[in-house]
């Protein structure tokens, strides 16, 4: 049964980022809307906060309003900023990004979602696969004290392999995006990209083909995305182990 929570009533504070419109702050507590997804994204946060994983928000139930109501993850966020303050394309935040990255897929894939899981995005778990945040992205990443405090807005976690979940995440921080994105969003050191992109990998540990598997888990990883990604993406990659190359590759011949 649904935990409800009661709270004395608080003013509420409109939070920017994520992906979502309708989250607000309430003390430390975070109300947004919820969906048929969240109790199973709800399982895998806890398993998260029972591995003590600080990384990301603690589900606390839902509200009278039916909200579903998480720990605040302290720190700055983007919102619609641009361009992107300064720490967004630090080189240590790219390793921290990595690293978040990396410690989150080794606690995941151990995971097991609760029986007839629904993900927003579709998809069935089965053993290889982790469940992906599938959108650790710079609108969802909360900073404080030059630090990366962690990553919000987990609607968009589903089945998937961890490289695909890397490879997303690479996409957004090295950036990867057309020039005159990322430009626009502060980004125009686009002769480091290749560089970046190597310190990422190699700081997730993705050439020692991080993460080992789980107890659960020990099958070779295939690049397979959920299937709504998969639909967004019909132009990319398609046959196993090919989507990190083909951002390797497409970084090393990009212009500098």
């Amino acid at each position: 049964m649904a935990q409800v929570c009661q709270h004395v009533l608080m003013a509420e504070e409109r939070l920017e980022g994520g992906y979502l419109d309708g989250a607000v702050r309430v003390g430390d507590t975070v109300r947004r809307p919820a969906g048929p997804w969240t109790p199973a994204v709800h399982a895998l946060l806890a398993y998260l906060a029972d591995q003590s994983f600080t990384g990301a928000s603690r589900p606390l139930g839902f509200d009278e309003q039916g909200r579903e109501v998480l720990t605040f993850l302290k720190g700055e966020t983007i919102g619609h900023r641009k361009p992107r303050p300064a720490w967004v394309y630090a080189d240590d935040t790219l390793v921290q990004v990595a690293r978040w990255m990396r410690d989150y897929h080794q606690i995941a894939a151990d995971f097991v979602p609760p029986p007839g899981a629904v993900w927003r995005e579709g998809g069935t778990w089965s053993p290889g696969l982790i469940i992906a945040h599938n959108d650790a992205t710079t609108h969802n990443a909360a900073w404080h004290q030059g630090k990366l405090t962690g990553f919000f807005d987990w609607d968009f976690a589903g089945p998937a392999t961890p490289e695909w979940d890397l490879a997303l995440a690479a996409f957004a921080w090295v950036p990867l995006h057309v020039r005159y994105v990322v430009a626009a969003e502060g980004f125009t050191d686009f002769v480091a990209r290749p560089r970046r992109l190597d310190r990422f990998l190699g700081t997730y540990g993705w050439g020692r083909r991080y993460p080992r598997r789980g107890r659960r888990g020990r099958r070779a990883v295939r690049a397979t995305a959920p299937p709504g990604r998969a639909r967004r993406h019909r132009r990319g990659p398609r046959r196993p182990g090919e989507l990190l190359p083909a951002v390797a590759r497409s970084a090393s011949r990009m212009p500098a």
